[in-house]
């Protein structure tokens, strides 16, 4: 396992701000990755729960936190999916926090390594978070008739060419499954022609992402597990890469402040400077929501 530059945390300055640490309190990871987020908590003396249903992601904090002198707090590492927040924290006695963080995009890491099927290198077409998921994005792509695929690429990727794209893939699979994602990837772009840096299959990668780990339910679902784990005053900080989540977290702050639950402390999203954009590309879709609980 490659662990140099496993993973570039995003907005990490403004999350740590807006967290306003505080040395001897409880704060949670709810999506540990590379412990960008963890390792500036700990330094300010803040006490870390770090949650993530990667066990790579554990593996490499763990051994970079060994080599760091200046950790002033304490990481108890958890290993599982964050819609397991409330049980994740009630066994490990982080109840009454003072900030919880939730970074949802794919690490790095995870991105760059072929065998984890995320990216347009040449791997299994796989995407799942955690090998415990049953479901692969090649038994969708494999298994869905081309309306579901339609259906899953306009959902989940808000995909335009989305008819076009299922059509190709349902005509080739009668000549050859799909296995890999670079196959999947150049079938996806003789099919269609996408202006800009952005590769075409883009869309249609970040649906199968979706669907093969359930994101938009387990992000639903976690949200309000969070703020019952918050303290007064207490706050979540969310960061999201695409429009999908960062509507569900968007709405789920302003019904929490239509119910007096507390107030949204951004009024539009935080993104990244241009001097972030530069260092780090893959920030370039990020916004950061903050709600403050009552």
């Amino acid at each position: 396992m490659d662990m140099n530059n496993y993973h570039t945390s995003v907005l990490l300055q403004e999350v740590i701000d807006n967290l306003d640490i505080k040395s001897g309190k409880k704060y949670i990871d709810a999506t540990l990755g590379g412990g960008g987020h963890t390792r500036e908590i700990l330094k300010k003396g803040g006490d870390v729960l770090g949650i993530d249903v990667d066990g790579d992601a554990h593996i490499f904090v763990e051994s970079e936190n060994e080599k760091s002198s200046s950790l002033k707090g304490t990481l108890t590492r958890a290993v599982g999916n964050f819609e397991r927040i409330d049980e994740l924290a009630k066994a490990n006695s982080y109840e009454n926090v003072d900030g919880i963080v939730f970074d949802l995009g794919v690490s790095g890491h995870q991105f760059d390594t072929a065998e984890r099927g995320f990216s347009f290198k040449s791997g299994p077409l796989d995407m799942r978070m955690s090998k415990a998921l049953g479901v692969t994005a090649a038994d969708l792509i494999n298994g869905l008739t081309r309306n579901e695929l339609v259906i899953l690429f306009e959902k989940f990727g808000e995909e335009p060419f989305a008819k076009k794209i299922a059509s190709a893939i349902t005509g080739r699979r009668h000549i050859r499954l799909f296995h890999t994602t670079d196959d999947l990837a150049d079938v996806i772009k003789r099919t269609v022609t996408h202006s800009g840096a952005t590769h075409p299959a883009t869309r249609v990668f970040q649906a199968l992402r979706i669907a093969v780990n359930d994101e938009m339910n387990v992000l639903k679902s976690a949200l309000p597990k969070a703020l019952e784990l918050l303290s007064s005053q207490g706050k979540i900080v969310v960061i999201t890469f695409h429009s999908l989540e960062d509507r569900i977290v968007k709405r789920q702050f302003e019904e929490w402040q239509e119910k007096e639950f507390g107030k949204i402390i951004t009024k539009k999203p935080i993104t990244p400077t241009k001097e972030e954009l530069q260092r780090n590309s893959r920030s370039r879709s990020a916004k950061l929501r903050v709600f403050e609980k009552k």
